[in-house]
């Protein structure tokens, strides 16, 4: 079994020999220098983030679905995360988004699958993804703080080759309260990490395109991690893994939302713009802890899930109640991530 670690704030670089290199040297692990982590490995990375209760105390802390450059070689989903000294709140991030409206979880779902029912594209399942997310960044030694958005994109071919850009976004300072209040992710156009993976580099456990039956989608996520007897929370994690190597049709969106229904405890929120400016529906899942909970955005337009906010819940001294800490979006226009 391959053991993989994943600590503190790692600068990326074009360089895939400097980046293996300072990957190895910031927490070298006892797998080959030339290896990958696989999607089971990233979906238990992400599942332990996302629903664990915060570690013994450190000097430093990381919070959100991706920490460090591991992401990066992964999935580019990247969502560096937070890193706090110890016992210090974290101060400028964005303002949660408002909810406007009421409506109960199936009058959101059945909307959702009314747009669903019109829009077609895409046709089949691709494995292209583009994302754009958002971290909060702490240079401890230098006493330093900037909010980072961030484009991704990820391509990759069943031959297992492919290849991941990440794009920063204008970076601004977390004490500019007009920049926190929408906190929108604009290209800078600064190339911050380029992978190429050879064929046969790759490493998933869904190769093939999957199908669009409930029973085929629930097969997809459990191959990304969802247990036999998912919470929401549960189910949402698995989404968030899936989506960062594919880009599903339309009908299996409704299946994931039927699923998030089905599991239980999920909260409908009402309409909202969110941080690309398109109007969205909200879901609320909360971790089983009770320490985090993940506001899914529902396309009003598509019907699809285009974007997920992570806000935490509970006052541990470093992250206040109320904060967001990490938010990653989908379904962006293609120009937008150049």
């Amino acid at each position: 079994m391959r053991r993989w670690a994943w600590r503190g704030l790692i600068r990326v670089t074009p360089d895939n020999a400097v980046l293996e290199r300072a990957l190895t040297d910031a927490d070298p692990a006892r797998t080959p220098r030339d290896a990958h982590p696989d999607a089971r490995a990233i979906a238990t990375r992400d599942r332990i983030i996302r629903s664990s209760r915060a570690p013994e105390r450190r000097r430093a802390r990381t919070f959100g679905w991706a920490a460090g450059l591991t992401a990066v070689v992964a999935s580019t989903a990247l969502a560096i995360g937070v890193l706090m000294p110890q016992g210090a709140a974290v101060a400028g991030t964005p303002a949660p988004l408002s909810f406007e409206g009421s409506a109960s979880l199936a009058e959101t779902v059945a909307t959702a699958d009314a747009d669903l029912s019109v829009f077609s594209e895409p046709v089949t399942p691709m494995r292209t993804v583009r994302t754009a997310s958002w971290s909060f960044s702490v240079d401890v030694d230098a006493g330093h703080a900037e909010v980072v958005p961030q484009l991704a994109t990820f391509a990759w071919s069943e031959d297992l080759s492919g290849e991941s850009v990440v794009i920063n976004g204008v970076a601004y300072d977390p004490g500019d309260a007009v920049a926190n209040q929408n906190a929108e992710v604009v290209s800078s156009g600064e190339v911050a990490a380029r992978i190429v993976y050879a064929p046969g580099e790759f490493e998933t456990p869904v190769v093939a395109i999957p199908g669009e039956s409930s029973s085929d989608v629930r097969a997809l996520l459990e191959a990304f991690g969802l247990p036999s007897d998912p919470t929401a929370f549960d189910v949402m994690t698995s989404i968030t893994s899936v989506f960062g190597q594919w880009t599903l049709t339309n009908a299996q969106h409704a299946e994931l939302l039927a699923l998030l229904e089905e599991a239980g405890g999920a909260q409908a929120l009402g309409t909202s713009t969110d941080r690309l400016g398109r109007p969205v529906a909200g879901i609320r899942v909360i971790a089983p802890d009770g320490v985090v909970s993940d506001d899914v955005l529902v396309s009003l337009d598509t019907g699809r899930i285009v974007g997920v906010e992570r806000t935490v819940l509970v006052d541990d001294g470093i992250v206040a109640p109320g904060s967001i800490t990490d938010y990653r979006m989908w379904d962006l226009d293609e120009e937008m991530v150049e």
